[in-house]
């Protein structure tokens, strides 16, 4: 630079930054993913086309197979995205309780409010049970949704709150309960009925807290 010429900012590089193989097969295989989840939330497992999900997606055909052996596989990977993500927000919603049964009854309000969405609605609850395989579902919810509700229902157990058990037993069964509950939501069934039901099992197989500093009774 020439003394006392003003200073030239600096021109940004224009060369593209290359991305690694790994980051194009995940990039390929997240488009693939995000495409069938949209598409199946809109209509359907099975009104949804593969070339519909590739012509989305922006790959080819040949992408889809290289990463996904068949459309019901493409099913689960979307499937998973989506229980995740209700996971996160049935987490979130939970988190303002006070208590583990607090806890419990907001994490199941927010499950049972989810049921009416598009993505669990036709995802999660009414295309899964016909598309996935039923050793495969299992595995699933014990992942994702039985498994919080095993963590949540020990939680309360040790605070002890259980008013039945034990909590190995009540997890599914309240699991059944409440899958039941989102399902008739999910197929149009009053929401505030399905939520009043499950706040009422929860009250029945739970205890209040005893006071703090309450005296023990004589003997």
């Amino acid at each position: 630079m020439v003394k006392g010429e003003p200073e030239r900012p600096a021109v940004a590089s224009t060369t593209p930054v290359r991305r690694t193989q790994s980051e194009r097969r995940a990039a390929t295989r997240g488009a693939l993913v995000a495409a069938a989840r949209e598409l199946f939330a809109e209509r359907g497992f099975a009104g949804v086309s593969r070339e519909e999900i590739v012509e989305r997606a922006g790959v080819t055909r040949g992408a889809m197979y290289h990463y996904f052996a068949s459309k019901e596989a493409l099913f689960q990977a979307a499937f998973e995205e989506v229980e995740r993500d209700l996971c996160d927000a049935l987490a979130q919603a939970a988190m303002s309780g006070s208590d583990p049964v607090e806890e419990l009854r907001l994490g199941a309000i927010a499950f049972l409010a989810a049921a009416a969405t598009g993505e669990v609605r036709r995802i999660a609850l009414l295309d899964a049970p016909s598309v996935l395989d039923a050793d495969i579902r299992r595995d699933l919810e014990e992942q994702y949704g039985l498994g919080m509700l095993r963590a949540v229902l020990a939680q309360i157990d040790e605070a002890g709150r259980l008013a039945t058990g034990p909590q190995e037993a009540v997890a599914p069964i309240l699991m059944a309960a409440m899958h039941e509950a989102a399902t008739q939501i999910a197929e149009g069934g009053d929401q505030a009925t399905y939520i009043a039901l499950i706040e009422n099992l929860i009250a029945h197989i739970t205890s209040t807290p005893k006071p703090t500093g309450a005296r023990k009774a004589r003997t």
